[in-house]
């Protein structure tokens, strides 16, 4: 994989403020995602990470909000 597409690690803490940073609810976030509210709270809880597309959709999110974030590359 290519430097500039290498894939990023979300923690909760940084899902959270991104969602935050949206002014979403959960459910909204997972909406803009076609993912689960349940799955969006797991993520913010530490009981899982977002990977591939999720993960990669989160940092287009993130660019293009201009939210400035810490995600760590794999």
């Amino acid at each position: 994989m290519s430097k500039d597409k290498k894939a990023l690690d979300w923690d909760a803490r940084s899902i959270k403020a991104l969602r935050q940073y949206l002014k979403l609810t959960q459910s909204g976030m997972a909406e803009e995602l076609g993912t689960r509210q349940q799955t969006v709270s797991e993520w913010e809880q530490g009981d899982y990470q977002p990977r591939g597309a999720s993960a990669k959709l989160l940092s287009i999110i993130a660019d293009r909000s201009e939210f400035k974030y810490q995600a760590k590359e794999k």
